[in-house]
């Protein structure tokens, strides 16, 4: 099986490589696609019975619990794009899975899609690490509390809240905003057992859930452990591995036949939870409580030092964990301060709690490129967030990417502590956030204000810069969470997934999405599963689909293209072509047209290359915004290089910078350098453009096709050497 985040190049391009590598040995072959639009030819259990060993090339988690008792081998997908014939030489000798290393389907547990990807034996190509997929599924799954939470509390306080005397902000007991807020107090509540249940869900599948959940819900509770506050999101992290593979050691352990049914579902999810529970109370807890008590000693006696050094502090602390035990530290040495006539405290500590989410929020407007459209619309809701002084709001982006995140966090609350601490700035409640400014609870209002606005673009700029950084130093390779889902689950992967551009995935032949199992159910991953099957099990083959997807794909869209340039009018042509007959030929269904060619890029690096290419299709009258859809295009390569190698790249954007789709081709003599995994240069480059609400898989099918031909040396070769547009668009027009 092969599978990549984003995008169906790599996915069919895999896959041809895998059906001509197995032609060339000699071998028979099956290939099953799980795209956008579901599983098509769908390998059945009479085709796993009868293979003899089986392919996993993916850069995300997959069912693999069909495949128990066959040779597995698994690797990255770029290995079945680079390594066909190896891997399938390597196939034939691979171990026989059984569930028993990394995560699957041993001793009846199963293997679903949180499975983490196999170890050891079965590795050889570059999959995404189990620490990251999981971090990312447990993301993806939190958001939506963290932000259905903090809007709820948001908004009960804003429309329901009663100003006090002191400044304060109370909603009346029984009254219909305080239910509203008690909802979203619930969801946040949630939100740290959700995150540590479904990390250890994705390392150790469903018999990890409950003993993650639980186990965070422990994390988060301090009066179990006799702390004031709870470990926070980081304990909820810490609780989501050791569930995680706590649950994996158990599996391995060997147990009679008849006891293999009751360990999923009773036995193991029972000894997880409860040596995981009492381990946390008596063996982390208690570290837990200490440090809380000992940094209340410790902040006490600095109360009588310099205002700039403890406000900085203070800033640190409430920056670090976002309601975790350090963070509860200072913000209840703050609050308990109030009632000794000491206000300057809380005033530091006011200013630090907003910083996080405005900070994060800005972050994803200043560099929208450098996160995927559920990051994004997860920085809206942090922004609304920190008005309100909820600085939970921040968590899915310190969870996500910690290393980067947490310190430049602090490094904004320090910068807003030690403002507020130098201008004396006062805070009558326990509260942080613009609102308590608003309602006339902080004294030195401007200060404040100076203090948050700085401390927050602190935090949004360090942020940008060093992601940007990091993943420069990765090659390019963005993720986003989330997978924020980061999917992660629901991958986010997603990051998160379900943010990810829809030119993503596609299958060929008949479909079947309710078999296709792996993924975790996110449409917008790909992936294919190559088996080895003696002859007279094969079914539809790969050449057999091809054609009837050929069929399908050009009567789905010829119409749509045709009329599409009858509306365009006088855009005409670089040659002088009339109105109706302006695009001259085509290819691609129509998509791609005399138009849309250029035999040679001016531009030698990928972004201009972007911007070019996107200026080319903009003669169709197709793109309503150049600078939108090259945004947008940009944005994806961040996510994930679409250099597929073989000299290729597939640049492409869904958004409604464009009107209708449209497809360009360019070649560069020298190559662009697009991070392909091969290290090739790119020379030959298709933009693909398509709007956000683009009818029916049309375009999905064509570039399916594109990319099993792009497979094809004499194909490429051809098109290198055209002399003209007339010439590429005449061997283009071979591709329906």
């Amino acid at each position: 099986m092969t599978a990549c985040p984003t995008g169906i190049a790599h996915t069919y391009m895999a896959a041809e490589k895998l059906v001509q590598a197995a032609r060339s040995l000699g071998h028979e072959i099956k290939v099953e696609t799980q795209g956008s639009i579901g599983a098509e030819n769908h390998l059945s259990d009479n085709d796993v019975r009868d293979a003899d060993a089986v392919i996993i090339a993916a850069d995300k988690d997959v069912d693999r619990s069909r495949f128990v008792g066959k040779r597995l081998l698994a690797v990255g997908v770029a290995e079945g794009i680079r390594h066909p014939e190896q891997l399938l030489e390597r196939a034939r000798s691979a171990p026989v899975y059984g569930g028993e290393e990394g995560a699957g389907a041993g001793n009846g547990a199963g293997a679903g899609v949180g499975a983490a990807p196999a170890a050891g034996g079965y590795g050889g190509g570059k999959e995404r690490s189990v620490t990251y997929k999981a971090l990312m599924n447990g993301v993806s799954y939190m958001i939506p509390f963290v932000v259905v939470g903090g809007l709820l509390i948001a908004i009960s306080l804003a429309l329901g809240g009663h100003p006090q005397a002191d400044g304060g902000l109370v909603i009346p007991d029984g009254s219909f905003w305080k239910h509203v807020n008690d909802i979203g107090v619930i969801g946040f509540t949630l939100m740290v057992p959700v995150l540590s249940g479904y990390i250890a869900y994705a390392i150790g599948d469903r018999p990890a859930l409950v003993p993650g959940m639980i186990g965070g819900w422990i994390a988060n509770t301090g009066s179990l452990y006799d702390s004031k506050a709870g470990a926070g999101f980081i304990g909820a992290i810490v609780t989501g591995f050791l569930a995680g593979y706590l649950v994996q050691w158990i599996k391995k352990v060997k147990v009679p036949k008849f006891a293999r049914p009751i360990m999923p579902i009773i036995v193991i999810p029972i000894v997880a939870t409860t040596v995981l529970g009492l381990f946390f109370i008596y063996v982390i807890g208690r570290p837990i409580s200490w440090v809380f008590t000992h940094l209340t000693d410790w902040l006490g006696g600095m109360t009588g030092s310099s205002a700039i050094l403890l406000g900085a502090l203070l800033g640190l602390m409430i920056a670090f964990d976002m309601g975790g035990p350090v963070n509860k530290t200072a913000f209840l040495f703050g609050a308990g301060l109030i009632a000794t006539g000491n206000q300057t405290v809380m005033g530091m500590c006011a200013a630090a709690i907003p910083v996080m989410p405005l900070g994060q929020g800005l972050a994803t407007l200043v560099r929208r490129r450098l996160y995927s459209e559920q990051e994004r619309e997860t920085g809206m809701a942090a922004l609304f967030m920190g008005l309100f002084g909820i600085s939970e709001g921040a968590i899915p982006f310190a969870a996500a990417r910690p290393a980067q995140v947490i310190p430049a966090n602090m490094l904004g609350g320090a910068v807003a502590g030690a403002l507020a601490g130098t201008t004396g700035v006062t805070d009558a409640v326990p509260h942080g956030g613009p609102i308590v400014a608003v309602l006339g609870a902080v004294g030195g209002v401007p200060a404040f204000f100076l203090a948050v606005v700085a401390g927050s673009v602190v935090t949004a700029v360090t942020t940008v810069v060093w992601v940007d950084v990091v993943e420069r130093r990765k090659g390019g390779v963005l993720v986003a969470g989330a997978a924020v889902g980061v999917g992660v689950g629901a991958e986010v992967a997603p990051v998160v997934a379900g943010a990810e551009m829809v030119v993503a995935g596609v299958g060929v032949g008949g479909g079947d999405g309710g078999r296709s199992g792996g993924g975790g159910g996110v449409a917008s991953r790909t992936g294919v599963a190559a088996v080895s099957v003696p002859a007279g099990q094969v079914g539809a083959s790969v050449e057999e689909v091809d054609g009837a997807t050929a069929d399908t794909a050009g009567a789905e869209v010829a119409d749509r293209a045709d009329g599409g340039h009858g509306g365009d009018g006088g855009d005409g042509s670089s040659d002088g072509a009339g109105r109706d007959e302006g695009t001259g030929p085509e290819a691609l269904s129509g998509y791609l047209t005399r138009q849309t060619v250029k035999t040679q890029l001016v531009a030698d690096e990928k972004e201009a290359a972007i911007r070019e290419m996107a200026e080319l299709v903009a003669g169709t009258g197709r793109v309503a915004d150049v600078d939108e859809l090259v945004r947008v295009a940009l944005a994806r390569e961040e996510q994930g290089t679409t250099g597929l190698g073989e000299e290729i790249a597939i640049p492409h954007a869904k958004t409604d910078a464009v009107t209708a789709p449209v497809v360009g081709f360019a070649r560069s003599a020298d190559g662009i350098d697009w991070g392909s995994h091969d290290g090739t240069r790119a020379r030959l480059v298709f933009l693909i453009s398509v709007p956000e609400a683009a009818a029916g898989d049309e375009h999905l099918r064509i570039l399916a096709l594109l990319s099993r031909k792009l497979m094809t040396a004499d194909f490429r070769a051809r098109l290198q050497g055209a002399e003209d547009a007339a010439a590429i668009l005449r061997i283009l027009g071979e591709i329906q």
